[in-house]
């Protein structure tokens, strides 16, 4: 078990930290199946609204489900709704009850039986993306659950974060620094930002975003549609 940098409620379910570099669950297999595409990051950094703006960009082309987690609610999947990104069938909510991170990595049945419902349900999917609740730097998803993993940090926590590292940082498939129109306000220097993103990743590729800038998040769906126009060229 690990120390965590995070403070749990009085009334939130007991849980343990196992290491996060370890997956306790078998990687998934490939074949004929929707590429998943897990979502994470702290609080309040843009996860539900970056999942609505790939909606709208990627829901013409592609037969698309996305999954939420919430800790005692479903305000993500209601958000989603409410902003009529998809159709209601098209969109599952799982209650974790407990720290994000247990129900995207540690017991992931829940979100894994949201994925299948909606596959059983809708037919053929091109893609489901499973966004968590918010965690932090420590927030990973189970090779059990997603194929490809992005990590959303923004700058209103200053330029620091991303020197902090933390797996989410330094090992998800991509890095989306989020809310740069916000820079100038707080005082955070994105080419430190890129610089220390460079540092903590290597090769793995860091998208700047802004929302407001960008509805589209064109950076984001462009390398999700790469992902998936590959996975459709690989043999099964």
């Amino acid at each position: 078990m690990t120390d965590h940098p995070h403070e749990h409620g009085t009334d939130e379910v007991p849980h343990t930290h196992p290491d996060p570099g370890v997956d306790p669950h078998t990687p998934l297999s490939g074949g004929p199946r929707a590429l998943r595409i897990g979502i994470g990051g702290p609080v309040g950094s843009g996860k539900t609204a970056l999942v609505a703006a790939l909606c709208r960009s990627l829901g013409d082309e592609l037969r698309l489900a996305v999954v939420t987690n919430d800790i005692y609610t479903t305000e993500d999947a209601d958000f989603l709704l409410r902003n009529g990104v998809l159709p209601a069938e098209r969109i599952r909510a799982v209650e974790t009850g407990c720290c994000p991170h247990t129900a995207i990595r540690d017991d992931i049945s829940a979100n894994l039986d949201a994925v299948e419902d909606l596959e059983d349900a809708l037919g053929p999917l091109d893609l489901v993306l499973v966004e968590s609740g918010g965690d932090n730097l420590t927030a990973t998803f189970s090779k059990g659950l997603i194929d490809r993993q992005i990590f959303v940090v923004d700058v209103a926590g200053g330029d620091k974060v991303p020197r902090k590292g933390g797996p989410g940082v330094t090992a998800a498939d991509l890095l989306v620094i989020n809310k740069t129109d916000l820079a100038p306000l707080v005082g955070a220097d994105l080419t430190v930002m890129d610089r220390d993103a460079r540092a903590r990743r290597g090769d793995l590729p860091t998208a700047f975003l802004s929302l407001v800038e960008d509805r589209a998040a064109t950076p984001v769906a462009d390398w999700i549609r790469a992902l998936v126009k590959d996975r459709a060229a690989t043999p099964a």
